[in-house]
């Protein structure tokens, strides 16, 4: 440990972990972050995993991050398995090993934690005596790429889903034949006999019951299930109520990502916007109550000792309580001051009520999310907010004491010019003047900036990503017009967009690209000191696929898309009017202010008061 970076990483043993007894409890499950410690322990939708399958009786659940590159070679050289934090045993003694996936980019992560395991990475080559391997997350909808390397995938909300399969798993293990599952030989039942009756369950995918046909010029032609069990489309599971929200967080010995107390104020958006395929997944739109939020604050602030807290949701500020809900913690937490901070906040709902809420308090930072400069490209994404709105937003923050912003746009997205990157960059120095009128020097604007990548199950999911060429254009022009002080720019790399797009719109075929990858050596492809785009490019081609096809190639409506069979309750037909109507430029109303008919109140329900699906 001492000839290793950060070493607390890998000790455990936190403030709030849990311990159980190993040989009391049924069913042992590890939830795997291919993240290292400070990223995976910053997921607030891990910590209600862990809390949850903690709660249940005969159930233990344990933490494991990926090593970064020093732990991983002492391990290896020493002989260690990748161990969990709790007990430290092999992860190969869990019965369950769950994933997180939350990015494309960690997939090679995924690979290199099961085999420091001593795990083979191919579902197909692993044995009924070896754990269970599931995925959950928003990379899910489209787990097509990684189908190879899971035993089934939980598509959607896995508070309820989760239990229920670890339930199902228990009485597996601990009963053996039953009348529910039992071979028709009357034997033991075996891995693949349990994977056909998790596939009964609602969010339950299990890619090996299901066959990928693909027509002669390498679109696919079918996803066909291949036992009555696996269902034709799986849909996704949903909370109709968002359950009680973990008082008890792990609190960490180093600093990471976002360290600091999390609750969960609401699931789902109403916004519409199209890009954005968070919006689109997580629908409906649940709010947690009110005085619901303020107990458990108490409560969780006396578990953790924090100091501050993230009221975390999609866009905290449509919260229909959000004045009252700071207005109340700001009043209750003075002595000493509760830092409070709203991740992605709607521009034209931040009200100066609000931001004057802070006033006196330890300012934490705001983030906007303009995302285009221009109200033209605004309209096409359906970002409903213009100009005056942030404008309006920059003069309430700075006023009320904040000396920085932070303001996130994206490049190439549909039908941008140069006019409208060019936008940016007015919209970055207007802000900037207002703040120095309050702040003077100490004004900083911190601008970030994002590839658009098309994505399942949005209104641009047919389109192509920008070609390299434009996207290195538009970013040379804010490079150049975004230097100076007060004014902070970061970018993303277009290399490792172009990959990203290539995982999160391809087709089962992707496994052997990405195994390929990681046996030549890739991993933490998040990490730009570790991107290395030679060894992907080789994979694609010793695979026979180019990264272009998936990636830049724009797709006709009447194509089976690889993630067709997944019902996230939205339908098809309204994503493609959304699309034609991005097309001319016309935006469409909040679910709050009317349905919109996007087919998701018809299957879940939305329960919003405006009376939606009415």
């Amino acid at each position: 440990m001492p000839k290793v970076a950060r070493p607390a990483r890998y000790t455990g043993h936190e403030w709030n972990s849990v311990t159980k007894d190993w040989d009391e409890v049924e069913v042992k499950v590890v939830l795997a972050y291919p993240d290292i410690y400070e990223v995976g322990m910053s997921n607030l939708g891990l910590m209600i995993l862990y809390d949850i399958l903690n709660r249940e009786g005969g159930v233990l659940a344990e933490r494991v991050y990926a090593p970064w590159i020093d732990m991983e070679k002492a391990m290896r050289r020493a002989g260690i398995p990748l161990y969990s934090l709790e007990s430290r045993r092999s992860l190969a003694e869990f019965d369950i090993i769950g994933f997180s996936l939350q990015y494309e980019l960690n997939y090679t992560n995924v690979l290199n934690m099961l085999d420091l395991a001593g795990l083979a990475p191919l579902a197909a080559e692993r044995g009924d005596a070896d754990p269970l391997i599931i995925g959950g997350g928003s990379c899910t909808y489209n787990a097509e790429p990684v189908a190879d390397f899971f035993d089934l995938l939980v598509i959607g909300e896995g508070e309820e889903v989760l239990l229920e399969l670890v339930r199902a798993y228990r009485e597996f293990r601990v009963s053996g034949p039953s009348t529910t599952l039992r071979t028709s030989c009357g034997l033991r039942v075996t891995k693949g006999d349990f994977l056909r009756e998790a596939a009964k369950i609602e969010g339950i995918y299990v890619p090996s019951l299901y066959d990928v046909r693909y027509h002669d010029d390498g679109t696919v032609a079918a996803v066909e299930a291949l036992v009555p069990e696996a269902k034709a489309r799986v849909r996704k599971c949903t909370v109709g109520t968002l359950p009680p929200a973990p008082t008890r967080l792990v609190v960490p010995y180093i600093e990471v990502i976002h360290d600091r107390a999390m609750i969960e104020i609401q699931r789902g958006c109403t916004q519409g916007c199209r890009f954005c395929q968070a919006g689109f997944i997580y629908r409906p739109l649940r709010e947690r109550p009110l005085e619901e939020v303020l107990e458990t604050v108490e409560d969780m602030l006396k578990e953790t000792g924090y100091e501050e807290l993230a009221l975390v949701s999609l866009s905290s500020s449509d919260h229909s309580q959000i004045e009252p809900m700071v207005r109340q913690l700001t009043t209750c937490y003075q002595h000493p001051p509760l830092a409070i901070s709203l991740p992605s906040l709607r521009i034209d709902s931040f009200s100066v009520e609000l931001a004057e809420m802070f006033q006196g308090r330890r300012k934490t930072g705001l983030t906007f999310a303009p995302e285009a400069g221009s109200q033209r490209l605004r309209d096409v994404i359906n970002k409903n907010v213009t100009e005056e709105d942030l404008l309006r937003t920059a003069e309430a923050a700075y006023s009320s004491g904040w000396r920085r912003i932070k303001l996130y746009f994206m490049m190439g997205l549909p039908t941008e010019t140069l006019e409208d990157v060019a936008a940016i960059v007015d919209l970055v120095k207007k802000a900037r003047a207002i703040g120095r009128r309050h702040q003077g020097k100490r004004t900083q604007v911190n601008v970030s900036l994002a590839t658009f990548v098309p994505k399942p199950f949005t209104p641009f999911q047919w389109l192509p990503l920008a070609d390299e060429g434009s996207l290195e254009e538009k970013q040379g022009l804010l490079r150049r017009g975004l230097r100076g002080p007060g004014i902070s720019f970061s970018w993303q790399d277009p290399r490792t967009t172009l990959l990203e797009a290539a995982l999160s719109r391809g087709d089962r075929r992707l496994g052997q690209v990405i195994r390929r990858a990681w046996q030549s050596g890739a991993k933490f492809d998040a990490w730009d000191e570790f991107f290395d785009e030679g060894l992907w490019w080789r994979a694609f081609t010793e695979a026979g696929l180019d990264p272009n096809f998936y990636a830049r190639r724009e797709r006709p409506f009447d194509e089976v898309l690889p993630w067709d069979h997944i019902d996230v309750g939205v339908r098809k037909e309204f994503l493609i009017g959304e699309y034609s109507r991005s097309l001319q430029g016309e935006t469409t109303i909040d679910c709050r202010e009317g349905c919109v008919d996007c087919g998701v109140s018809d299957v879940f329900g939305c329960g919003l008061e405006c009376g939606l699906g009415v």
